[in-house]
């Protein structure tokens, strides 16, 4: 008894250390999010801050160099990381998800190298796995190995990573790959250049005659064809939660943002009969609506978080009732963090005013950012997976969205 209280203390310290680094990368990317956002480049120097800060091995095991957080823990680093820069917190989110990926599909024998190089090499991971836009990404046999072809429209991350993680298909069958980016015939098209979330590397790109080798095929080529298991798709929960994460926080950044810049530069209205901005009664209703709306949805975030974690401790065995519980959970966060993080973004200048609006302050980035990604999928979709578990208990059909 002694030993596993020591060791959930030991995980927790490890935890609010991880959260104050995460503290501190936030504050630094916030200071210079307005510039970094209208400069578009790609965020070569943000992953490295986010290296040297400790924070992109903090899911691996202790033993490896990691600090042994679970992935709920992780994701709280994302939301963190939020408050500063959405574009760099869906980044990191994402990257999270990708590190998780080899222990659903890998033999652990893959599962454990990858994550022992994650840990002492301090990886970021892409992903070119969106299933949406462009050929598919087509896996065929090549003498002894293997050769993948095709384009995908949407791939963050991809030409900044150390490695990617990928989805191809292979024989009518979904496979996963993980590949180091500077592999053979693989392109990244340099064409991301979306209203919001500027700084996530997001566009096409393509893989042209790339070899690929027998262990770089996640649970071996044996595994295409063969029936996922529950445990299984919780991947796609593993990314939801990850954008669950990254929108509340950026709300929660984005008011602090606003009030902060209130309290500074903002005047009382001219017929309130007030001295200061700070006192008008319209304001700190609004204030106070928003406040209330973040912290629920940030709660719900916490149970989405809580849930998935559940559901990755208690192990292969998950049934498919267990699984879809879990998939509701996060479908409930992701349809209020939405509803919640776009209310907030639209409603800050009703209490900064319209000098706020300036232009070299970039206070719209915030909504830019999340308009951007919540329709990465149509958020109506999760309510009605929500509404038919209640109604009918259907439980959400697993694909790469739900």
């Amino acid at each position: 008894m002694t030993a596993t209280v020591s060791s959930d203390a030991d995980q927790q310290a490890r935890f609010a250390d991880a959260l104050r680094r995460a503290d501190l990368v936030a504050a630094e990317l916030r200071a210079t999010a307005a510039q970094r956002d209208r400069a578009n480049a790609d965020p070569i120097a943000e992953i490295d801050l986010l290296r040297q800060a400790d924070l992109l091995q903090v899911g691996e095991p202790v033993e490896y160099g990691g600090s042994g957080l679970n992935y709920a823990q992780s994701q709280q680093i994302t939301r963190r990381i939020a408050r500063g820069d959405t574009s760099i917190a869906h980044l990191l989110g994402y990257h999270y998800a990708q590190q998780r990926i080899p222990h659903l599909f890998g033999t652990p024998e893959q599962a454990g190298e990858i994550s022992r190089g994650n840990a002492q090499e301090r990886r970021f991971w892409g992903g070119v796995q969106n299933p949406r836009g462009g050929s598919a990404l087509e896996l065929t046999r090549d003498g002894e190995g293997y050769r993948l072809n095709g384009r995908r429209t949407f791939a963050s991350g991809a030409s900044v990573a150390d490695w990617l993680s990928v989805t191809a298909v292979f024989d009518g069958n979904l496979v996963f790959l993980a590949l180091p980016r500077d592999i053979e015939g693989f392109r990244a098209l340099g064409d991301w250049d979306n209203i919001g979330q500027r700084l996530t590397d997001s566009g096409g790109v393509e893989f042209v005659n790339t070899p690929v080798d027998g262990a770089q095929i996640l649970g071996g080529i044996e595994s295409a064809g063969k029936e996922l298991s529950a445990y299984q798709t919780l991947v796609t929960p593993h990314w939801q939660l990850a954008f669950v994460n990254f929108y509340i926080g950026t709300a929660q950044g984005a008011l602090e943002e606003a009030l902060d810049w209130t309290k500074l530069n903002a005047s009382a209205w001219e017929t309130s009969g007030l001295e200061v901005a700070t006192d008008d009664p319209y304001i700190l209703e609004l204030v106070g609506e928003l406040t209330a709306q973040t912290t629920a949805a940030a709660l719900l975030a916490d149970r989405a978080g809580d849930a998935l974690q559940a559901a990755l401790d208690f192990g292969p065995e998950l049934t498919a009732e267990q699984r879809a519980e879990t998939a509701v959970a996060i479908a409930e966060a992701k349809y209020l963090t939405t509803k919640v993080s776009l209310e907030v973004a639209s409603r800050l200048f009703e209490i900064q005013g319209a000098r706020a609006t300036t232009s070299a302050y970039g206070f719209d980035r915030h909504w830019r950012n999340l308009r951007t990604h919540t329709v990465h999928d149509p958020v109506a979709y999760k309510a009605r997976e929500v509404g038919d578990w209640e109604l009918n208990r259907r439980a959400p059909q697993f694909s790469l969205y739900s």
